[in-house]
């Protein structure tokens, strides 16, 4: 039931997103994207989070690179590191996203009633610290 309506979301942020005229990014890419934190992200966690080799992230990363979505800066914790950040138009596609993805909260908290909204989501956050590593 939960993958169900995850696809429902994720379909639509990529909907959003490309009709915001980012219509160069993939599923795939997105998945990458999704993931990197404010600060930034190493690879090997992005391949880690996405639950992909180490390789595959690194494609993806060279193709949002090549696209501007993504840029990599040195980590300031270990000098040998690099980071993935969004770049501007990454942050300007990921808002179009998380824009869409607050729209179909507010729908669905229409359609289940705000109790029953805070219920399932109150739920979910508290389910994510025995399922979400990551968190």
């Amino acid at each position: 039931m939960l993958f169900v309506a995850y696809r429902a979301i994720e379909n639509r942020a990529m909907d959003a997103t490309r009709a915001a005229g980012f219509t160069d990014i993939t599923l795939a890419q997105a998945r990458i994207g999704q993931r990197i934190g404010p600060d930034g992200t190493r690879l090997t966690d992005l391949a880690e989070q996405a639950q992909v080799t180490k390789q595959t992230a690194g494609f993806l990363v060279d193709q949002l690179e090549r696209a501007g979505y993504v840029e990599r800066v040195p980590d300031p914790t270990d000098g040998r590191a690099r980071l993935v950040r969004l770049a501007p138009r990454g942050a300007e596609a990921a808002a179009a996203a998380d824009a869409e993805v607050a729209r179909v909260e507010r729908e669905w908290e229409d359609y289940l009633g705000a109790d029953a909204y805070r219920q399932m989501r109150a739920a979910l956050v508290k389910l994510r610290e025995i399922t979400d590593p990551y968190r």
